[in-house]
């Protein structure tokens, strides 16, 4: 039986890729479509600037977009994906919330608040249990559910990995794609022939995200992962793909093909949206590439390389698709999983 979905900011760069992920999904029954009250009435295709690399689908083309309000959102939709701008969203998503919609959302609004849920399926799905203390505590009858930065998603399964030796401290920079910024977030003077060497405030979530995704829920509460994180964050001209330069200090020695195997064994998750191999470990020195591999797994999977040994541990590069992995991808991904685990 398909599950009836709606997107709420399909217009903007993340609600595009939400439908371009969408197309074809067995389980997602695509019926509401929501925007600015701008937007509201007209179709999508005439309210959307459409920039994804493949056509707006025929029936997606047609469908009216309404305003983004509970009223406006047929009641049969049985889960919500939200590409809200965070401003928004802290308004907006609660409205949903009250009347009882499941919301799986990438704005990056109330991740780190202690009783919602940041998850990526592959690495704390026990994590959706704090639903439950969402629901007592906010007295709503939804769920809000949120992935992490793309950034952070980038890094953290790579982390994950390794916690098996003991993570201990972690030291990254990011040179992240320009798609990042939305489609007027980083102008073509400002960009072109340069790097901009700050993002405000993606430096503090991937500190702050990666200790909760990779922390204990203990039934109440996520207790977070005691590693340091320190990063730098860099806007470099490249369209899609962040890449990023990892240094791991773990409490037990670990070897680079230790660490190889570690990232290339870990488990994935058999839901439909998932790659096969949650993490592709490249031999070859000079990859990944954001250009060369940001589609690996359909835009899903996490990439590393360039592994060796520091004085202190190790260091290497990875990369992931910002707009699918980093974004709607895994939205997308945490509905599955919603759905899966009968929240949905």
């Amino acid at each position: 039986m398909a599950v009836r979905v709606g997107i709420l900011g399909a217009t903007g760069a993340v609600g595009q890729r939400f439908i371009q992920l969408l197309d074809g999904h067995p389980t997602f029954e695509l019926a509401a479509l929501t925007a600015s009250e701008a937007s509201a009435g007209k179709t999508y295709a005439e309210a959307a600037k459409w920039r994804v690399n493949t056509p707006i689908p025929d029936d997606v083309a047609e469908m009216k977009v309404t305003a983004t309000t509970p009223e406006a959102v047929p009641n049969d939709v049985d889960l919500l994906f939200s590409s809200l701008p965070s401003g928004v969203a802290t308004e907006i998503e609660p409205e949903f919330l009250h009347e009882g919609y499941v919301v799986s959302s990438n704005s990056s609004n109330d991740r780190m608040a202690p009783d919602v849920p940041l998850t990526i399926p592959e690495i704390n799905p026990g994590h959706l249990d704090l639903i439950e203390v969402q629901r007592d505590e906010r007295g709503w009858d939804g769920a809000l559910v949120k992935n992490p930065n793309c950034s952070t998603i980038t890094m953290v399964p790579t982390l994950a990995a390794l916690d098996q030796f003991g993570l201990e401290s972690v030291h990254v920079s990011t040179l992240q794609a320009v798609s990042g910024a939305g489609y007027s977030g980083v102008t073509s003077m400002e960009i072109i022939d340069n790097a901009i060497p700050h993002i405000g405030g993606e430096e503090n979530k991937m500190e702050t995200e990666s200790r909760k995704l990779l922390g204990e829920f203990d039934g109440t509460d996520v207790n977070l992962h005691e590693m340091d994180v320190a990063a730098s964050c860099n806007r470099i001209p490249t369209l899609d793909g962040h890449l990023e330069n990892v240094f791991a200090e773990t409490a037990d020695d670990v070897t680079p093909e230790e660490a190889a195997e570690a990232m290339r064994e870990y488990p994935g998750v058999d839901l439909y949206s998932a790659p096969d191999q949650l993490i592709h470990v490249f031999e070859d020195p000079a990859r990944p590439q954001p250009r060369l591999d940001r589609e690996r797994g359909d835009g899903m999977q996490i990439c590393a390389g360039g592994l060796h040994e520091t004085a202190n541990g190790l260091k290497y590069n990875c990369l992931a698709h910002n707009t699918i992995r980093g974004a709607a991808g895994a939205s997308l991904l945490n509905g599955e999983l919603l759905v899966e685990e009968g929240w949905v």
